[in-house]
């Protein structure tokens, strides 16, 4: 079985690639850069950008399976006339381009890292999110992540190619960047930090469980055809996150215990609404499909997590 994976050198692509070469899987790489660094002994394949136009042929010859994590992801500070667009351009169009030529040339399963973004950007505390709720996203990559799921669903209903699709909420492990990053740097350095009375709820999902969870939709029978939601299992406050962060860390958290109202308040005031709703919001997802379809469970637990996570810090 050979397997193809698209963003091969991204946060999730790459623990990807680096597990199934260390388990001696046949794996090949597809990648935006020719001199990208790889795993000794992965093949890889310069496709470039992620669009309409791409021409995959010689990626996917010979590819049972096909993991597709590449994509234009959300960014904080948005730069393009019109976001939409090219979040269309290159997660719904450059991945129905790429899933229509897998099928065409015989490719078994395509596996796709969707979004928990297409269910919406918060639930309601004690409701989380299921994996057949109706979507509800509410910005553009949501929106793409939604459409691309639909056409793909669609394309392997006419053309009797095996489609999976995965929606992780916030991932976090050894070389996670943006916020989660930020905020192992502010415990790290002791900065006190005005977090300590938030009682929402999160779920999130380590780099290692996410990858766990892609490799047994490679190949299980039950897959094909599905949606599933992907967590640590555990919920967790944001109050609660930074505590055992820092515990990780060996160091202790200075967290004030300030009301989430007034975090808000004041956030909506500076023009940050959309960060006080990620860190005093809840986000729950409910992985029990996950579970009872596939028999799988999360290999580490949310502390095991952060600790590796905190092992692989760059301060």
């Amino acid at each position: 079985m050979v397997i193809l994976v698209t963003g091969a050198t991204g946060f999730v692509g790459g623990a990807l690639v680096r597990r199934l070469a260390g388990e001696g899987m046949p794996v090949r790489a597809a990648v935006r850069r020719e001199k990208a660094r790889l795993p000794t002994g992965v093949e890889f394949v310069h496709v470039g950008a992620l669009a309409a136009e791409t021409d995959w042929r010689e990626a996917i010859v010979g590819v049972d399976v096909v993991v597709h994590s590449a994509a234009r992801v959300h960014v904080m500070a948005e730069t393009a006339g019109d976001p939409m667009l090219e979040f269309r351009r290159t997660n719904v169009d450059g991945t129905l381009s790429l899933a229509r030529q897998a099928s065409e040339a015989g490719v078994r399963r395509f596996v796709f890292v969707s979004s928990i973004k297409v269910n919406g950007e918060d639930s309601v505390l004690g409701r989380p999110f299921t994996a057949d709720d109706l979507p509800a996203p509410l910005e553009p990559y949501g929106v793409s992540k939604m459409e691309a799921e639909q056409g793909l669903l669609q394309l392997g209903m006419q053309s009797g190619m095996e489609v999976v699709i995965i929606r992780p909420p916030l991932v976090y492990g050894p070389g996670v960047k943006a916020n989660f990053a930020s905020m192992m740097r502010w415990l790290h350095r002791g900065v006190p930090m005005p977090f300590g009375a938030i009682h929402n709820l999160r779920s999130l999902v380590a780099l290692d469980n996410l990858v766990d969870l892609l490799v047994t939709c490679l190949t299980h029978p039950s897959a094909a055809g599905q949606v599933f939601l992907v967590s640590d299992g555990e919920d967790v406050s944001t109050t609660d996150l930074l505590r055992r962060t820092a515990r990780a860390m060996g160091k202790s958290s200075h967290l004030l215990p300030i009301p989430s109202s007034w975090l808000e308040f004041g956030a909506s005031l500076l023009g940050k609404k959309d960060m006080a709703q990620r860190l005093c919001g809840s986000l729950q997802v409910d992985i029990e499909k996950t579970r009872q379809i596939l028999g799988w469970r999360p290999p580490l637990t949310l502390d095991q997590g952060l600790e590796k996570a905190v092992e692989g810090m760059k301060l």
